[in-house]
């Protein structure tokens, strides 16, 4: 939900140094006429396609001068063209990530009191077409508020712990979604409430040439149980607002604006989002349709290059999903789990999910980069482990966080075609380094190109160390197993396995399952950047506290991971046959499956084709005897 960003007047996004102009006891200077020409209906923009509605031809700038009939101070200030806020909303690539900026400013208003952020279909009552519905129970926007929030570059977003920073998330994203916002807000300061409008409509600047982004508002006051104008220029300029609103907006009267504050109370925030953007076919990119509890991104899901046993599984698996559905994004685009706070999306709350909890053989890695000379020392704590699937699908990947946001799912740090790495999950949070604009990647830093660097060594030494467990063989290891012979594995096979989780490949042969208490490693920054190990060596991942960490030699490490890796001297034929066993009986049941669905699917159209035959037997009987009645 938008929240105080960016800076701006009543009419005309201004300058970041120009908000101060805006205050309850100081008139503003009398707003840029933008009469309407004529009675006119509610317009569309001719190109609903968000990639190509930036490209009309723009008439030069002297005749809408004359045609405003600005004042000579205008001159003096930079104007800011409307189509920069469609060039500036091309900075998100991926509709979902548009919407996950519009939930980012929800969560930062937890610390305000909020409780929930809604996200739903609801109808354009002009055009019976459909918006999009954001909502949340914040603190609210005074006008001074809403008008930061209109405005480009302006942040009041200054805490270590909010995801906002730049003062652009809200114009990027609700013009990412669609070609025009409107946004309703209510805001308690003290004893004094008042409720504002604003009006973000790419349409009304481009049907009427505007060459300045102009955002009309309207605001409100409660004087003495009633609800009345709360004039900062003059009654005309609030008039002309209002009218411009009801124009270019879905509601056509004051009063169908003032009742949509009746579910939002004293503080909080609505969006509509409406004339939504259309793929190349000429439907809408997000399908509101197809499921009532989602919203489907589509031309996104793509399951080639899985055999047709597969496919089912990766289907349903979260890296996949996330890719078209925004309930499976939005489940894992907290790291931590709210404890009063909920994302309802269309009515129904979404489940967080929490990787690390996807996987098994879990592991505690620590990196400590080198932020700066004179910067504090961070620790960077990586959880990784295979996945719950493995050894069946080969889903990787590392899933980055930066302030309690994901902002790369499933990143492969290693080479996607190589076995090295497969199946191996990673979650950790860098909030050493700052994400791009559009919170999907993080800036190209020497910083990130070393932690990329580091994960990789971590994902290649956890595989190196641990591919026995989900049926691969590891030469290294296989050597090593030799060497010690099977008398002395097996007695640390006794000591480090126990009763647990059903355990896929090669490690189902040992007594159903195998602890995820295993030692955390440390990788230390220093200048050769050489691994050391945290001696706590009954750590959990999610409890990263346990244990005194102290540095040991790096020859103890292998020695370490040796106890973790107990059944790597097991006979290798015997290792490889289970392990293809196995997956042949899991492709072998998902057939078996397959064909059952289509058996029951045959049946079904069996029977209703033996109805339909029935009824038409009982036609021609009837039609029969009529016709023998009649001779």
């Amino acid at each position: 939900m938008p929240r105080c960003d960016s800076p701006g007047s009543e009419w005309v996004i201004l300058e970041a140094d120009e908000i101060t102009r805006l205050s309850p006891g100081r008139a503003e200077p009398p707003a840029i006429s933008m009469g309407v020409e004529g009675q006119r209906e509610r317009h569309t923009l001719e190109c609903r396609s968000f990639w190509k509605a930036g490209s009309y031809k723009v008439p030069t700038s002297s005749s809408f001068i004359l045609q405003d009939g600005l004042e000579s101070s205008d001159f003096d200030r930079a104007r800011v063209h409307p189509k920069f806020l469609h060039t500036n909303a091309t900075s998100h690539k991926w509709a979902f990530g548009a919407i996950a900026e519009l939930l980012d400013n929800a969560v930062d208003e937890i610390c305000n009191g909020a409780t929930f952020v809604k996200v739903d279909k609801t109808i354009n009552m002009k055009d019976n077409s459909p918006m999009l519905l954001f909502q949340d129970d914040g603190g609210g926007m005074d006008p001074l508020g809403i008008r930061q929030c209109m405005s480009l570059g302006f942040s009041s977003k200054k805490s270590k712990t909010t995801i906002g920073q730049y003062g652009n998330g809200f114009k990027t994203s609700t013009m990412r979604l669609g070609a025009d916002a409107i946004v309703f807000s209510c805001a308690t300061r003290g004893s004094h409430m008042t409720m504002s409008v604003g009006l973000l409509s790419y349409t009304f600047l481009r049907r009427m040439m505007k060459d300045d982004i102009i955002v009309p508002m309207l605001d409100f006051q409660i004087q003495e149980g009633q609800v009345v104008p709360l004039v900062y220029t003059s009654l005309d300029d609030w008039d002309n607002s209002l009218k411009i609103i009801l124009d270019w907006s879905p509601f056509s009267s004051k009063k169908e604006l003032l009742q949509q504050f009746e579910d939002v109370g004293s503080h909080g925030t609505k969006v509509f989002i409406y004339n939504l953007w259309m793929n190349d076919d000429g439907l809408l990119e997000l399908d509101l349709d197809d499921d009532d509890e989602d919203i489907l991104l589509r031309d996104q899901a793509n399951s080639g290059g899985f055999s047709r046993f597969h496919r089912e599984i990766v289907q349903h698996h979260i890296s996949y999903k996330l890719r078209y559905s925004l309930r499976a994004y939005a489940s894992i685009l907290y790291l931590r789990k709210f404890s009063n706070f909920v994302i309802i999306l269309r009515g129904k709350p979404v489940e967080q999910i929490n990787i690390a909890d996807e996987m098994k053989f879990k592991k505690l890695v620590t990196y400590k980069p080198q932020v700066g000379a004179n910067s504090e020392v961070v620790s960077v704590r990586t959880t990784i482990g295979f996945a719950k699937e493995a050894p069946v699908l080969g889903i990787f990947g590392i899933n980055v966080y930066h302030k309690n946001r994901l902002i790369m799912p499933f990143w492969k740090v290693v080479q996607e075609g190589s076995s090295r790495g497969r199946s191996v999950l990673g979650v950790l949070e860098a909030n050493f380094i700052e994400p791009a604009h559009d919170k999907q990647d993080f800036e190209r830093t020497p910083l990130f190109i070393r932690l990329e660097t580091k994960l990789r060594q971590i994902i290649l030494d956890y595989w190196k160390n641990h591919c026995h467990l989900i049926g691969y063989q590891n030469p290294e290891t296989k050597k090593k197993g030799s060497d010690k012979g099977s008398h002395k594995s097996g007695g640390k096979v006794q000591e480090k396995i126990h009763s647990g989780e059903h355990v896929v490949g090669i490690s189902a042969i040992t007594p159903q399952g195998m602890s995820s208490l295993e030692p955390v490693v440390g990788v230390a920054a220093n200048n050769q950047d050489q691994p050391v190990l945290c001696e706590g060596s009954t750590a959990l991942p999610s409890s990263p506290a346990q244990g005194q960490e102290t540095t040991i030699e790096p020859s103890d490490l292998r020695e370490d991971v040796e106890e973790i890796g107990p059944v790597d001297s097991l006979d290798s034929s015997l290792m490889e046959k289970m392990s293809e066993e196995n997956i042949l009986l899991f492709t072998r049941r998902e057939e078996l499956q397959l064909r059952n669905a289509q058996l029951i699917q045959t049946i079904e159209e069996l029977e209703r084709d033996l109805e339909e035959t029935k009824r038409k037997c009982s036609q021609v009987a009837a039609e029969l005897q009529i016709r023998r009645k009649l001779r």
